[in-house]
């Protein structure tokens, strides 16, 4: 798994992982990094290539009143970006 990270965004690079460790993993940074979501205005970007996460992943941070979007993208992957609501 790697890391990077830019101002406003971390990005996670999950790709070759499968459930459920793919949401095991975000549910622990989204705790870990909770304040900076709520606090911070940072988006998290979870990069994964299981179908699986696209659906457990949001249902699972928007029960911890997170946003979540998902995209698929070109490369062959899905980016799934977690934020926090506006206030």
């Amino acid at each position: 798994m790697k890391e990077s990270q830019n101002t406003n965004n971390i990005v996670y690079d999950i790709r070759g992982q499968i459930c459920p460790s793919c949401l095991l993993f975000t549910l622990r940074e989204v705790n870990t990094k909770r304040h900076a979501l709520k606090n911070e205005g940072v988006t998290i970007i979870i990069k994964t290539d299981n179908r699986n996460a696209t659906t457990t992943i949001p249902e699972a941070v928007a029960n911890m009143g997170y946003l979540a979007t998902v995209e698929k993208r070109e490369e062959g992957y899905y980016q799934i970006e977690i934020m926090a609501p506006p206030q």
